[in-house]
């Protein structure tokens, strides 16, 4: 993923699971669209996809956070915390509702597909503002070398 390969913490440091964030996302939100779209009595294969999706998205981004430590301060605060935060009750919110009760109401399909949609979004602004803020603050790149050079030097020869 073209977006981890960069010089911000944030983005360079989540490039395993960071690529996982986005597609979960993406089939969330393109489920969410097609739930949006489409009749209530069609949408079982786009309810089955917006489950794992969200699922997908859900767990790559709290293994994310896990492993990255102290550099995920910016996907818990500032803009970045709020997106981030906002996306994942609407993922859940958006999944639960459209898996449960899409395929009876033609009303909860959509607004579970609109806050699949809008969860989406949220995430990606969500990752972008996290990544501006751990860009414009050096200890999220200083305090991980140092770290690695610390451990390198307490190896054995």
């Amino acid at each position: 993923m073209l977006a981890a390969d960069t010089a911000v913490p944030v983005w360079h440091d989540a490039f395993r699971e960071l690529p996982f964030v986005f597609v979960g996302s993406a089939a969330a939100a393109a489920s969410g669209m097609a739930l949006v779209a489409a009749p209530a009595r069609e949408t079982a294969p786009m309810r089955t996809a917006e489950v794992y999706g969200a699922a997908l998205e859900l767990g790559a981004a709290t293994l994310m956070e896990r492993r990255l430590g102290m550099v995920a301060e910016p996907y818990r605060e500032g803009t970045g915390g709020r997106l981030t935060r906002a996306a994942r009750v609407l993922t859940v919110a958006g999944a639960a509702g459209g898996a449960l009760l899409g395929g009876r109401s033609r009303t909860a399909a959509a607004l579970g597909g609109a806050a699949l949609l809008a969860a989406s979004a949220c995430t990606r602004f969500g990752v972008f503002h996290a990544g501006m803020q751990s860009a414009k603050d050096p200890k999220y790149t200083v305090v991980p070398q140092r770290e690695r050079i610390r451990e390198r030097a307490a190896e054995p020869a």
